[in-house]
């Protein structure tokens, strides 16, 4: 089996329903136990540049919010489905999702 390591910005408000959105595409399945995560605190900046249609923040004008970042281990067959359950739900118009890949 491969996997790969989830790392998912978010606000606060929504970590409820991206736990769910990730229960229902069985992301964080570790062995006999499911809806595995963590996640922690962190400060998140940036500027909406013209064009953009921010969740938070004014264009032009740098931002700065807390945010969780939230770290899940999924599958390597289940990449699309998860990213897709994960954007359906998320607040941001471009949300940062790293993929990484994990060794063993």
């Amino acid at each position: 089996m491969t996997f790969y390591k989830l790392e998912i910005f978010i606000p606060k408000t929504h970590l409820a329903q991206l736990q769910a959105a990730l229960q229902s595409v069985d992301a964080g399945h570790i062995g006999n136990y499911d809806s595995c995560l963590s996640y922690s605190e962190v400060i998140g900046t940036w500027r909406p540049l013209d064009g953009a249609n921010p969740y938070l923040g004014k264009q032009n004008e740098i931002s700065q919010e807390p945010e969780l970042k939230v770290e899940v281990r999924i599958l390597v067959d289940n990449l699309d489905k998860t990213l897709v359950a994960i954007r359906d739900i998320h607040p941001y118009e471009t949300p940062v999702i790293n993929v990484i890949p994990l060794l063993g």
